[in-house]
């Protein structure tokens, strides 16, 4: 079994305890998933529980925290400036630092829930993983793994683990009929950036059965989003194709040009267009796109407060700027547990550029959703903290999935947030089965953005 051992190898964490990786651990004490089923010892971590329904009522459409079983429950503790450095290590350190810096900022934790499961023809195929997937000669690439499931339910590297996020189980796509991209105000004055955007994701790996990346052309993901508002970035549209083996293709609608644009260059610390700067592409959803200019470590496991079970982030009917305040997002709005997560360190390759030297990353045990994530500057410095807000996903059979997530900058004291619905007066859309345009490879191409923009 996981014994506890101080790992003093981890900068800015090094005082925490970790459980060590090990291999001896009997197959009945885990989950499909990976995670141990045990409570830990002084039970703040419950046994793990399975999925829980939606009482009686949901829809789609209907608010998911109101048919949420545990909904009424009370925080049992509260943590801001006065007391963090009691919980600190619990919390990453951008965690510490953002509730020391951000006034009035505040973190509400509540009883722990393990309810996040994977379909059971998707458990199983995490299970057949255990020995079919594989990496290629690079070490950082799936050269092959029975999907959807989890590629590597017991990770030997820390390229296995956030691997295991990045082609986590979200059925074959998801859309946003609006989505809201915000960027707060610089500190002393301004507006906010709040971009209005349609959007779609579509996982081919999804469907059900069992598929490979050569099944499907190694295609693993599509991303659209058309631009609504403001005003300056009205018209503009996106689409990414993501790859197994190779790097992605970009291509860019700017309505102003009339012409789609192939961008092979807008990935890793690209900015986002229209962002002032503040976003770069692959901190969409915590970390999105290639793992290619980093060595990736897999430090181990800790328990951690970190969001969990986050309704509020996902209440479409809210107004916006009651949620999102200039301090940071309302506290209760976002909920915290106690949860055991993977530690993953990335640290930029000497043969490589990224703007971030280091980022460490805290995946949930149960679900593989990269609940926290740190960024430290090209100094070593502590620079950005990321927060993602999950649930369950009633109609991808209980499994939990974190789109709404935040991001602070310490430095300048400005944040973002990305794919919430928060004010827009629809919910996300999970789609476990679909047939329809927006779901095959065929829309992800330069020749469907450029008819999609210019009707």
């Amino acid at each position: 079994m996981m014994k506890k051992c101080k790992v003093g190898a981890v900068s800015a964490i090094a005082a925490a305890v970790f459980l060590v990786i090990g291999t001896a651990v009997a197959a009945d004490d885990l989950t499909p998933e990976g995670g141990d089923r045990a409570a830990s010892a002084d039970g703040t971590v419950p046994a793990y529980a399975g999925r829980q329904s939606a009482e009686p009522g949901w829809e789609f459409g209907k608010y998911r925290g109101d048919f949420w079983k545990h909904r009424n429950e009370k925080p049992l503790y509260s943590i801001d400036a006065s007391n963090v450095d009691k919980y600190a290590d619990r919390l990453s350190p951008g965690q510490v630092q953002l509730v020391k810096q951000k006034k009035g900022y505040r973190m509400e934790v509540y009883p722990s829930h393990r309810e996040c499961q994977l379909p059971d023809a998707v458990a199983q195929n995490s299970k057949a993983n255990l020995t079919a997937a594989k990496l290629d000669s690079t070490g950082q690439m799936v050269q092959t793994a029975i999907l959807p499931g989890v590629p590597f339910p017991q990770p030997k590297t820390g390229a296995e683990a956030i691997l295991n996020y990045l082609l986590r189980y979200r059925g074959e796509g998801l859309e946003w009929a609006s989505v809201v991209t915000t960027v707060s105000p610089r500190p002393g004055g301004g507006d906010w950036i709040d971009a209005i955007s349609s959007a779609s994701e579509y996982f081919p790996t999804g469907k059900a059965g069992k598929t490979t990346p050569d099944n499907v052309d190694q295609f693993s993901q599509g991303t659209f989003f058309a631009m609504n508002s403001p005003a300056a970035l009205a018209g503009q549209a996106f689409v990414q194709r993501q790859y197994f083996n190779k790097d992605a293709e970009t291509f860019y609608y700017f309505p102003g040009q009339r012409r789609v644009r192939r961008m092979p260059a807008y990935t890793h610390d690209a900015p986002a267009i229209g962002f002032e700067n503040q976003y770069l592409i692959d901190e969409a959803n915590m970390f999105f796109g290639s793992i290619d200019r980093f060595n990736w470590k897999l430090v181990g496991k800790k328990e951690m407060i970190v969001p969990y079970n986050a309704f509020g982030m996902y209440k479409f009917n809210s107004k916006l700027h009651d949620v999102l305040t200039p301090n940071g997002i309302a506290a209760e709005n976002r909920r915290y547990e106690v949860h055991r997560v993977w530690v993953v360190e990335a640290t930029v390759k000497p043969s490589a550029r990224h703007v971030a030297s280091k980022k460490v990353f805290y995946l949930d045990e149960d679900s593989w959703l990269a609940l926290v994530g740190d960024d430290y500057d090209a100094q070593g410095k502590l620079w950005k903290v990321r927060e993602s807000y999950p649930i369950p996903v009633w109609e991808l059979g209980g499994a939990c999935d974190n789109e709404p997530f935040a991001q602070y900058d310490l430095n300048n004291g400005r944040y973002v947030t990305d794919q919430t619905t928060i004010g827009q007066g629809k919910d996300i859309r999970w789609y476990q089965k679909i047939s329809d345009p927006r779901f095959n490879s065929d829309f992800y191409t330069a020749e469907s953005l450029r008819s999609a923009s210019e009707r």
